[in-house]
């Protein structure tokens, strides 16, 4: 008997220090056109927001731009923040001319946007629970 106490002892203690995970749904809105693929980039580094370069811990995905919705599963809480593309062409990137977006883009929370991408404060949301939802909105300059 004391060697299955010992195991299950063992098995709360690990389940009590285990980091609470959550899932993202994440629903894009006001897409031009189903072309191309929604790029989306998942990350709490305030300074690899909104590229996700350097962030080794971002989450990226690329869905085909028919599909408005991505569901992110094991997430740890703590604060995020999301950036979407719709890459049209299909060529990795946010095309742009003379600095200004050809492709449409999004952010969580809709921050308002001015002469560049919002701040990672601006687009901030926190997971404290089991489940959280981010509607984004996608924008289009030209």
């Amino acid at each position: 008997m004391p060697g299955r106490l010992g195991v299950l002892a063992a098995a709360l203690t690990l389940a009590v220090g285990a980091a609470p995970v959550a899932r993202l749904d994440i629903d894009v809105d006001g897409l031009r056109s189903a072309k191309g693929l929604i790029r989306v980039c998942l990350t709490a580094d305030p300074e690899n927001f909104p590229a996700c370069i350097d962030d080794a811990d971002a989450v990226t995905r690329s869905i085909p731009a028919s599909v408005h919705s991505l569901r992110l599963d094991g997430l740890p809480h703590g604060n995020y923040a999301v950036a979407v593309i719709h890459d049209e062409n299909r060529n990795s990137k946010l095309d742009t001319f003379a600095g200004i977006p050809r492709e449409g883009f999004g952010f969580s929370r809709n921050p308002a946007i001015r002469f560049s991408a919002p701040r990672f404060d601006a687009a901030r949301f926190a997971i404290a629970s089991d489940a959280a939802e981010q509607q984004i909105r996608m924008r289009y300059i030209f």
